[in-house]
């Protein structure tokens, strides 16, 4: 019971009492808050890997919060995509969990350190994978929209011709069918 009032803080004074917030709670808060930010792949732990937001009663790997009363200093480790500004990333992140954690508990930021551990090429790698398939795909359509046009006018062409050979000689016989009955009709 003691490790887990030594892990409380104070949080803001009221005349109805006091309200303290874990630095579990505030942690969590803060993991959230970075991985909002486009361009942050994820929170790295102390070993390098990626962590995710930890389950109950345990502060993220990555995450260091120090709370002083009502004043909060953070400190973060992250990996940023590849590709991404690093300077601009760094400030928005900063920024995001400044104003997350001052609207939700009300504390003071005094600062937020970030430590960019590593660059991560996985976003590149799905859009590439992504953009990929989708010429991929795209090509095939062509490709599927392309055979049939080219099988309509190649028949279109082969029966219309042979359609107007065969009306023409048809016509031809018909007509020197005729001429030749009249002279026929003529000489008898």
């Amino acid at each position: 019971m003691n490790e887990y009032l030594d892990n409380m803080n104070s949080g803001s004074t009221q005349d109805e009492g006091q309200i303290t917030y874990a630095n579990e709670v505030i942690s969590t808060i803060v993991s959230v808050a970075t991985t909002e930010v486009d361009g942050i792949s994820g929170i790295s732990g102390s070993n390098g890997t990626l962590t995710g937001i930890i389950g109950r009663n345990k502060i993220p790997r990555g995450v260091k919060v120090d709370v002083n009363g009502e004043n909060v200093k953070v400190d973060i480790s992250v990996t940023v995509d590849y590709g991404m500004p690093i300077q601009k990333v760094g400030r928005n992140c900063q920024e995001n969990v400044r104003k997350s954690i001052e609207s939700m508990t009300g504390l003071h930021v005094e600062k937020v350190d970030l430590h960019v551990i590593g660059v991560s090429f996985e976003k590149e790698n799905k859009e590439m994978q992504q953009s990929q398939k989708l010429a991929l795909s795209l090509e095939a359509e062509e490709e599927q929209q392309a055979l049939p046009e080219e099988n309509v006018k190649v028949e279109y062409s082969e029966e219309s011709s042979a359609d107007i050979y065969d009306e023409e000689t048809d016509d031809q016989d018909t007509e020197d069918t005729a001429e030749e009955s009249e002279e026929t009709d003529d000489e008898v």
